[in-house]
């Protein structure tokens, strides 16, 4: 069984949107994904499934929370290959090895118009750049994401494709986990 890793938005974010790690787990093994596991509060789930494309383990994913908790989360859903490319390809480098804090990645559903991508790019500052590579968009940001004007939101409103974004130590853990998977 190939290995996949969801990514959900938005839950267990200032008191909103709770999803217990222990149910979600519960709710990924309900739909037949096995050796399930769950990093830290904020939506991310490393699972075996039967070979399926990403956004049909995502569909699934979503349409039981809604069900369950009564609210819709967006989840995104990458491959281990998938994800291994991401850490690979970080236009990056010297701030990973100097502040991984400040790096972030915005997963996104699907690929954005070229034009809505030129958009995004003409609202980056001096403290806050970005790059975009296909599904995602690579952020650095030097004054920490408290301060961010690129948050989540914006970068979702400005492509017009849903979005979630991790943090680099989050990236590289979940690569860690699926890589670990027998």
């Amino acid at each position: 069984m190939p290995i996949y890793i969801s990514l959900l938005r938005g839950i267990n974010v200032g008191g909103h949107n709770k999803v217990p790690m222990e149910r979600l787990r519960a709710l990924c093994e309900e739909l037949g994904y096995e050796q399930v596991q769950t990093y830290i509060q904020s939506g991310n789930v490393v699972f075996k499934a039967a070979k399926a494309p990403p956004s049909s383990l995502s569909e699934k994913i979503e349409k039981r929370i809604l069900s369950e908790f009564g609210f819709a989360v967006s989840v995104i859903t990458r491959t281990p290959e998938e994800m291994g490319k991401v850490i690979r390809n970080s236009p990056f480098v010297k701030e990973i090895q100097a502040e991984p804090s400040k790096v972030h990645v915005a997963f996104l559903w699907h690929a954005p118009k070229a034009d809505a991508v030129k958009k995004l790019e003409a609202l980056t500052t001096k403290t806050e750049q970005l790059h975009h590579s296909g599904h995602e968009i690579h952020l650095y940001y030097r004054d920490g994401m408290g301060k961010a004007k690129l948050t989540g939101s914006v970068i979702e409103r400005v492509l017009g494709v849903a979005a979630t974004a991790r943090n680099w130590n989050t990236v590289t853990k979940l690569y860690e986990m699926a890589a670990e998977k027998p």
